[in-house]
């Protein structure tokens, strides 16, 4: 299978609806609010980092952080479209997100149930000390 050419980006105007597509083609869908295209567009405008993957100008990958690029940031979202799996972009957006933060800068993510092997495949450490308060809605 040969690999696809993938032009990685950084996007701070990407556009909801291309975001929630690649929701959808991910699977992440079920963990995020697609039906609610306003506060889709607000979790784009209010990010610090938007990274893309785009095969043949369709967007094929998304990762968006939350950071203050001097220590920490938080990769909340990571979703590459099913029919690219498999092509090492998860990888490479994670790559572009670390260059583009910086070496000083810690990068956190909480693992969907359904991906925690993918990070373990590309030795991303796992933390043991991590507390969230779920969500309301």
């Amino acid at each position: 299978m040969s690999v696809p050419a993938i032009a990685y980006g950084i996007e701070p105007d990407l556009d909801a609806a291309e975001f929630r597509r690649v929701l959808i083609e991910s699977g992440l869908a079920v963990r995020r609010p697609i039906d609610d295209p306003s506060r889709l567009a607000r979790m784009l405008a209010q990010a610090d980092l938007v990274v893309t993957a785009r095969r043949d100008g369709d967007l094929v990958g998304i990762a968006r952080t939350l950071t203050d690029f001097a220590f920490c940031a938080y990769l909340s979202d990571l979703a590459v479209s099913r029919s690219a799996q498999g092509f090492r972009i998860g990888r490479g957006l994670i790559a572009a997100t670390r260059a583009a933060v910086g070496p000083q800068v810690s990068l956190l993510l909480t693992a969907a149930p359904g991906a925690v092997t993918f990070y373990d495949q590309i030795g991303m450490p796992r933390v043991a000390d991590a507390f969230r308060y779920n969500r309301e809605a």
